[in-house]
């Protein structure tokens, strides 16, 4: 794939579930109109660590993205987190945006009902596993063909977003950006408790809805949205002059994704008020509201169908690369004998069918069948601990390996790397305190999983105990003192 193949893979995962679906819901609920300065929060710490990330990329160019990242700098019990992480990431995401396109089926059709089938007692989301479904066939075809489909896909959905924001900007009432930031709600809140951001727990706050805590909170939230660039690197094998094409392929894909976020948070909370899109409201009932709630309100019925295809178009490309990204995650980890080495087999084209078939039905029975919740802060969590680890090992690598080759090179070194750190633990910070014990619970079912299996099984644990072994079994000669000092390193 060439720096354009990449441009368009990074618009196509980033632009999806978050423009479409989390937008609204977001400044209903959490931030209110500042739900625009959130997005600018969120961009700027994906862009620091999209500087690591393009050192690495261009440094490292094998597939397994963070993972093979962390292994080259850390070893292989960081590289195992690193991965399980990114299984719990890409896993998640792809079902859980795999039921948001259904939910935009449905309202094609004329309501979710229409997208589920009952078996006896079961549920099946026919919509979910239709579209999972298509997009293993295309990715077990070819990453070329892919990407094509990709491209087309994403032109669609680029000109829905850009429709949007042209026809909204002109029912704009300025009055509603007033108070940007709302006043906090303190006990009243409904994200107290094990609910509220670890920040405003940790600090004595009765809760993270509105105000300043919101804000932050909404910072960390809305990242969700930008989720995608780091699938990038994944491809790295698959890349064309990886040293040039993967930084170009991250910093392009990210700036069209911001300008586009930032124009249509300030069109949706200008064209109704931030109440009218809570959870709730008169507007929005029980249920969330999404983009196409602004143009009910101002009786755009038409909007409601460019919306849904928009959504289609986006949602699907969202699958598509967070199922792409998951795959060559898992090739990287059975390569190295961390998960089974029979599954690191290419087809014909170079692509990894087992390990697509496989993933492409694990997604499908999550999605199709158990019913997903708002995962986007769990989601978030694995993502931000993977930002933080590359941030790290691209200042350990600078001084392990300042010999390496590197087709992009991190301006101002240590002091960028710093900063990517801290603004993403800054965002992790403030995310939820039960997304904080999940997390945990996750990564310390991983621990046991590695130390039962993957250890035992690793490529590299394997050679160190052979080469052990054969010096064991090799008779030590009685040689002088001088011949036996070891050779300087």
């Amino acid at each position: 794939m060439t720096a354009k193949d990449l441009t368009v893979f990074g618009v196509a995962v980033v632009i999806g579930a978050g423009i479409f679906t989390l937008t609204a819901r977001t400044a209903g609920n959490v931030a209110g109109p500042s739900i625009s300065l959130a997005f600018v929060l969120a961009a700027i710490t994906c862009g620091l660590a999209a500087l690591c990330y393009a050192e690495f990329a261009s440094t490292v160019p094998v597939a397994g993205s963070a993972y093979t990242f962390s292994y080259a700098t850390f070893g292989e019990f960081a590289a195992w987190i690193i991965g399980w992480d990114l299984i719990l990431e890409f896993a998640l995401a792809s079902a859980v945006v795999a039921k948001g396109w259904s939910l935009y089926l449905g309202g094609m059709l004329g309501g979710t009902a229409h997208t589920t089938m009952h078996l006896g007692p079961l549920a099946v989301d026919w919509g979910a596993l239709l579209i999972v479904g298509a997009i293993t066939v295309v990715l077990a075809v070819g990453t070329k063909v892919s990407s094509r489909v990709s491209a087309v896909v994403t032109a669609v959905k680029v000109a829905v977003v850009v429709l949007v924001i042209a026809v909204g900007i002109f029912y704009i009432d300025k009055s509603n950006y007033s108070p940007y930031i709302p006043p906090a709600e303190g006990a009243q809140s409904t994200a107290s408790g094990v609910h509220q951001s670890l920040f405003s727990a940790l600090t004595g706050a009765d809760g993270s809805s509105y105000g300043w805590y919101g804000l932050l909170a909404a910072a960390s939230l809305v990242f969700f949205a930008f989720i995608g660039f780091d699938v990038v690197a994944t491809t790295a094998e698959e890349t064309k002059n990886p040293q040039k094409a993967l930084p170009r392929g991250i910093f392009a894909s990210l700036a069209i994704v911001t300008v586009l976020y930032v124009g249509v948070t300030l069109v949706l909370t200008g064209m109704v008020k931030y109440t009218d899109l809570r959870t709730g409201s008169a507007l929005v009932g029980d249920g969330s509201a999404t983009l196409a709630t602004a143009f009910e309100a101002h009786g755009i019925t038409w909007a409601q169908t460019a919306i849904n295809i928009g959504g289609l178009a986006g949602l699907t490309t969202v699958v598509m690369v967070m199922m792409l990204g998951q795959t060559r995650v898992l090739f990287a980890m059975s390569r190295d004998g961390l998960m089974p080495r029979r599954l690191a087999t290419t087809g014909r084209k170079g692509t990894p069918v087992r390990i697509t078939l496989l993933v492409g039905s694990i997604v499908a029975v999550l999605a199709a069948v158990f019913p997903m919740g708002v995962l986007e802060e769990m989601v978030n969590i694995g993502t931000l601990f993977a930002f933080v680890l590359v941030c790290i090992g691209v200042m350990v690598l600078r001084r392990t390996r300042p010999d390496l080759p590197r087709g992009f090179r991190v301006p101002l070194v240590p002091l960028v790397p710093i900063l990517a750190v801290l603004a993403c633990g800054w965002l992790m910070l403030n995310l939820s305190v039960e997304t904080w014990l999940r997390f945990g619970a996750w990564m310390a079912l991983g621990v046991v999983v590695y130390a039962v299996y993957g250890r035992r099984t690793s490529v590299l644990g394997q050679r160190l105990r052979a080469e052990a072994a054969r010096q064991a079994e090799t008779p030590q000669a009685e040689t002088p003192q001088a011949a036996r000092e070891p050779e300087p390193v």
